[in-house]
């Protein structure tokens, strides 16, 4: 029996978890799934530029795991681009660490659906929707 995964911290949600092409609808689309520790281990090393060691040590991983995660998610990525794939960004073994402890709250427009940000202390009953007008609800 393989030995349980350690838990990844990470220090980051994305505003946005799907990626497609263009002009595709979703239904002909396959999707490609990247984990949150994979998109981390992405944004820690290819966007921030830190090393692996320091990454990992970001992470709370040996740095052996984070380039496994970093190899994973790059083949992932690359995968979706060259043959035209979707990219979701959800699931993994996490920790939220930070001021970050979950996906940013939204709301929503009943009638176009069309999501904002919440803005803090704000009740999304009291938000306007910008495209139609309506009052929206909390997402």
């Amino acid at each position: 029996m393989p030995r349980p995964k350690r838990v990844r911290k990470i220090r980051f949600w994305p505003s946005a978890t799907y990626f497609k092409p263009a002009g595709i609808r979703l239904a002909e689309l396959e999707e490609s799934m990247l984990t949150l520790d994979e998109f981390e281990a992405l944004r820690l090393h290819d966007l921030q530029g830190l090393d692996q060691n320091e990454a990992a040590k970001k992470m709370g991983v040996s740095q052996p795991t984070f380039n496994r995660l970093l190899r994973s998610a790059r083949k992932k990525v690359v995968d979706a681009l060259v043959h035209g794939k979707a990219i979701r960004v959800e699931g993994g073994v996490f920790k939220m660490v930070g001021r970050f402890r979950g996906p940013p709250m939204e709301c929503v427009c009943p009638v176009c659906g069309t999501r904002v940000a919440k803005t803090r202390g704000v009740p999304c009953a009291q938000t306007r929707c910008p495209k139609c007008g309506t009052l929206m609800v909390r997402a």
